[in-house]
């Protein structure tokens, strides 16, 4: 094998790695974003639907996205049927059957951990919009279906050589296909869940529910942030320096201007700087950099990011106005600023930066480009909402979709896993009577007793 080709796929391999430790950064931000009754439901989410959506996305989804077909879907090599799959170097036996992909040189295998770890990302999305409430095995039902099915047939419309990519819609990482699917999938899910007991008011107050562990969730961004340096370059699917450094930076840049917008528009707005929003707005600068992150300049992503930050805030704003309970703001991270970073390309993208060859709006190219980015927006989300409605819905009529009111206020942790996260956090009055014993005169323990009392 070449000297380059074992580089890229060692490259493509090690950002695999970073996506998939994505999975820990989502895990420990649910779960420190919301109460400690719930925290082994939602570890235990983030656990499982990763090896759910790996096997929804093997046994079906990589062909469907990536297999050779019509427009609409891929209809060659599903299920690996064609027999390569035993070689060690597969690449150039399933030419003609995802020759979508084939544009990358890496090994066969790479390319599907590569993408398997896109997958999973989508899944986890929807996990901390519908937490706090939802069915454990519901939820599992549902990130298989999305992963298996739903996932790949818009993912083969962008990526997967389908009628989006030939009309020239472009996404490099994935702000529609991965980011604005997953908060899709979230919105109709929140809208059919319904929001958690005590939220909002029949008089239509809201009232915060804080998480418990602002140290979990921030612990978690950080590794979210760390991911996102293979998420963007690692899209390249090859070793190439420039492409990764340019990536790298404008993606970073994104990600700083949304903290910094973030929490200037909530000190504003809501009169404190806000770390949930400081935290959500670092995503939001990330999730909308990351569509336009190899077709735009490093003065662009300022731009981006910071617009990314402050919108996160009005969109959080705003999904609670209309009493759209998502405890962890993934609709206004990753769906509002999915559907944003993807308009972004029609706007700042320049020609000749990594070879890119579209113009956006904001650079001379006029509306093409942004009609067209626009068209997959409203395509995408309408698919992914109407299907994902209907899946909710059966589960509902099925298996059912939500806990009961008594689990919902005793906590999942209990009625879905019969244990606790933190079981020694009993809550009890602290016995005072052998401390008061100790004191010396009468008189002081008597006071000492009035106090306690009082």
């Amino acid at each position: 094998m070449e000297t380059n080709i074992i580089l890229d796929a060692l490259w493509v391999v090690l950002a695999g790695m970073l996506v998939f430790f994505m999975n820990a950064g989502f895990a420990t931000l649910e779960s420190g974003m919301c109460r400690s009754k719930n925290t082994v439901n939602i570890l235990s989410k983030n656990f499982i639907v990763f090896a759910v959506s790996s096997l929804g996305f093997f046994l079906l989804g990589w062909g469907l996205m990536f297999g050779d077909g019509s427009g609409f879907i891929g209809t060659k090599g599903l299920l690996f049927a064609s027999g390569a799959d035993n070689s060690p170097n597969v690449g150039a036996a399933y030419e003609g059957v995802y020759s979508a992909i084939s544009w990358a040189g890496i090994p066969f295998w790479v390319k599907f951990f590569f993408q398997l770890v896109f997958c999973g990302t989508a899944a986890t999305i929807v996990s901390g919009a519908v937490a706090e409430r939802i069915k454990y095995l519901s939820f599992i039902l549902f990130s298989l279906i999305l992963t298996m099915l739903i996932y790949p047939v818009t993912g083969h419309w962008i990526w997967g050589g389908g009628w989006l990519s030939k009309l020239g819609f472009m996404d490099f990482a994935g702000g529609t296909a991965v980011h604005a699917v997953g908060g899709w999938a979230a919105l109709s899910g929140i809208m059919i869940l319904g929001p958690r007991i005590g939220k909002y008011t029949k008089s239509g107050r809201i009232n915060p529910i804080p998480g418990h562990s602002v140290a979990l969730a921030t612990i978690g961004a950080f590794i979210l942030w760390l991911g996102w340096f293979g998420f963007n370059p690692g899209s390249t699917m090859a070793a190439d320096p420039g492409a990764i450094g340019h990536i790298l930076v404008v993606t970073n840049t994104a990600g700083i201007m949304g903290v910094l917008a973030a929490t200037v528009t909530a000190w504003i707005k809501l009169g404190k700087p806000d770390m949930s929003m400081s935290i959500n707005g670092l995503l939001a600068g990330l999730v909308a950099i990351t569509p336009a992150c190899a077709f735009v300049s490093v003065t662009s992503s300022l731009i981006i990011g910071a617009a990314g930050g402050v919108l996160v805030v009005f969109a959080s704003l705003f999904f609670d106005k209309l009493r759209l309970d998502d405890p962890v703001g993934a609709t206004a991270v990753h769906l509002a600023n999915g559907i944003f970073g993807t308009l972004c390309v029609g706007l700042f993208a320049q020609e000749g930066i990594l070879g890119n060859e579209v113009n956006g709006l904001l650079f001379g190219g006029g509306l093409g480009q942004l009609g067209v980015q626009a068209l997959g927006v409203v395509t995408v989300g309408a698919f992914v909402f109407v299907t994902t409605a209907l899946i909710w819905l059966a589960i509902k009529k099925t298996v059912g979709l939500r806990v009961s009111i008594r689990e919902e206020l005793a906590g999942l942790d209990i009625g879905e896993h019969g244990n606790e996260a933190y079981p020694e956090f009993l809550s009890r009055k602290t016995n005072y009577a052998h401390l008061i014993e100790d004191m010396g005169s009468e008189e002081a323990k008597s006071e000492a007793k009035s106090k306690i009392s009082a």
